[in-house]
């Protein structure tokens, strides 16, 4: 998990000095121990604003080339990352949702073992265009999900429409793939908060990984190129060939430590520990198109939803 709140402060005082940006920092096991070398605080929205000025400034020094894959569809949230986001069978007319991190959250993070469903939420959320300029905020009226147990994942549904965004913005919604993705598939992590994009690939899949009391599934591991910092939580992962969203990016491990916060470590089936410091995370998302059906309603009990309920 990463803590925004301290980047931002870091940003505003770099940007009031004209310095470029600091990478910042990013939830016991038994087993072996084997070492490889290689947060969200709630913020009134205003922050968002002044911050976001910060971050703009800064992007535009040193943000790379974005390829095939834009900004087009994220969001900044006062904290961390976002996208608008479909599933594979929403229709024009449907509520929006926002795809971020279970430990984005405003309300805090959800303690292990804890679902959160259809709660009340006007958050708010900073649609960018393609270029990563910051043309509208949209406004949820409802937190549909959000856990970090197995997963570390929100989603909030907008009281707007995937048609009035389009209308309004020209902006499409990016897609949730329903396929598990694959090692060695091109993505691209898109940052709404800092607008940068971390192009690399999935190195390999995590069986459990372990952060201070979470634990999370099948986690997915970046290969070193995307180094990604506080503030691109909640980012979503974007397969470069098709450009549907397989994950949201989640935690790194900053300082080598072993399984505590901001230092997620690694556990296999066989209960070993592998500490990969300054590797980068993220969680599928492939489960999510089966626990939503018409009008994109939250459907826990459909057949074949696989995700943590409460």
């Amino acid at each position: 998990m990463r803590k925004p709140l301290v980047v931002a402060l870091c940003a505003l005082a770099m940007a009031g000095a004209g310095a470029a940006p600091a990478v910042a920092a990013a939830p016991s096991s038994t087993g072996a121990d084997t070492t490889a070398d290689a947060g969200p605080t709630t913020v009134m929205d205003v922050v968002d604003g002044v911050v976001g000025t910060a971050a703009d400034t800064l992007s535009g020094l040193t943000a790379p080339k974005a390829g095939a894959v834009g900004f087009a569809g994220t969001v900044s949230l006062s904290n961390c990352s976002g996208s608008v986001v479909r599933m594979p069978d929403s229709a024009a007319d449907d509520p929006a949702l926002v795809l971020t991190n279970g430990h984005c959250l405003e309300s805090g993070f959800p303690a292990p073992g804890q679902v959160l469903v259809d709660r009340a939420s006007s958050r708010s959320f900073g649609l960018l265009n393609p270029s990563g300029a910051r043309v509208a905020t949209l406004r949820a009226d409802r937190l549909l999900y959000a856990t970090m147990t197995d997963t570390d994942a929100a989603i909030y549904r907008l009281n707007t429409t995937y048609a009035r965004i389009k209308s309004a913005y020209g902006i499409d919604a990016l897609t949730l793939s329903d396929t598990r993705p694959q090692a060695g598939t091109a993505i691209s992590v898109v940052s709404g908060y800092w607008k940068r994009i971390y192009n690399c690939s999935v190195d390999g899949f995590v069986y459990r990984m372990k952060e201070g009391d979470w634990t999370w599934k099948d986690s997915v591991r970046y290969t070193p190129e995307c180094d990604t910092i506080g503030g691109t939580s909640g980012s979503p992962v974007v397969d470069g060939a098709t450009g549907e969203v397989v994950a949201v990016n989640n935690t790194g491990n900053e300082d080598g430590e072993r399984c505590t916060v901001n230092n997620p470590c690694e556990v296999d089936r066989n209960g070993t520990v592998t500490v990969r410091q300054g590797i980068n995370y993220a969680q599928q998302t492939y489960l999510f198109p089966a626990c939503f059906g018409a009008d994109n309603r939250l459907e826990l009990n459909a057949s074949g939803c696989a995700v943590p309920k409460p």
